[in-house]
């Protein structure tokens, strides 16, 4: 069964966390991937919940008819400076335990570090791995992890092989398809790779930035190091849709009772409803 999950960053300005489960079920989901919010807890920082705030957002859902699939931090556990780094981690742990409060044992996050310090990143990450793996264990958490632009390691396949090599089913891998061209555009070789260690995948559209010799669009002064992508509705980029849903069902990723699908529009918050509504409408036409 395929779980397609609503990510609801564009509300955070104008919904309440406790009201998110209502929010989701308004716009027809079924299922909430919470994210970065005042409330729940934001980039880099610690999450702002309580034993409280859990329960009554619990409650909320269930009321709702809504089921929490995962919550999404960003912390920078792959920081080549220690007191970024243990701050990651601290942090980390937290949500973790958060999570397996929530009833949602998911994780989903990013490599951070730093693309200019990728040899001392990638140490920093699997010394971090080294304090976490014990608490996803414990809680019975998994983690899985996107490989984002501007992160130590950006490209898919590498990104799989830093994964791989912690040799552990608590951790795995999300597709984001607004980063597939940050990836290297390569998801019918890639995913079959990853197979069932395959977490999460997220539903934007982007363009291809490196179409029209390099000027799909301009970032000044020309060589700067910026990356650049868009979250914009199915339909709107250039990412080969058929392609990515063709290669998930080759692997089987759709007979999983535990497949997630998370639409993460961030470009139509003036829009935000109809966006939600057509982003539904076409994941369940791409997964038919």
């Amino acid at each position: 069964m395929v779980r397609i999950a609503l990510d609801p960053t564009p509300y955070n300005d104008s919904v309440h966390l406790l009201d998110f489960p209502d929010l989701v079920a308004r716009l027809g989901y079924e299922y909430l991937q919470l994210t970065p919010n005042p409330d729940f807890g934001r980039h880099f920082h610690h999450p702002k919940v309580d034993s409280a705030m859990i329960r009554t957002l619990r409650k909320r859902a269930s009321d709702a008819g809504v089921t929490i699939t995962s919550v999404l931090p960003v912390q920078r556990f792959s920081w080549p400076e220690e007191p970024q780094r243990e701050a990651g981690v601290r942090n980390m742990k937290r949500y973790i335990r958060v999570a397996a409060e929530l009833g949602a044992p998911v994780v989903n996050t990013e490599f951070s570090g730093r693309p200019e310090r990728e040899e001392d990143s990638e140490a920093a990450f699997y010394r971090s791995m080294e304090e976490l793996l014990p608490v996803l264990e414990q809680e019975g958490v998994t983690l899985n992890i996107d490989p984002h632009p501007d992160d130590f390691v950006e490209d898919g396949l590498e990104a799989w092989r830093i994964i791989r090599a912690l040799d552990t089913p608590r951790v795995g891998f999300v597709y984001v398809a607004a980063h597939t061209f940050h990836y290297g555009d390569r998801a019918a070789t890639l995913l079959p790779e990853v197979g069932e260690r395959l977490g999460a995948v997220y539903a934007a559209d982007s363009f291809d930035h490196h179409r029209s010799h390099g000027l799909r669009y301009i970032s000044n002064p020309p060589g700067n190091a910026a990356r650049v992508h868009q979250h914009l509705n199915i339909g709107d980029g250039d990412v080969d849709w058929s392609e990515l849903f063709g290669t998930l069902k080759q692997i089987g990723y759709f007979d999983r009772e535990d497949a997630l699908i998370v639409s993460n529009v961030f470009a139509e918050d003036e829009n935000a409803d109809a966006s939600a509504h057509h982003q539904l409408q076409r994941l369940r036409e791409l997964v038919g």
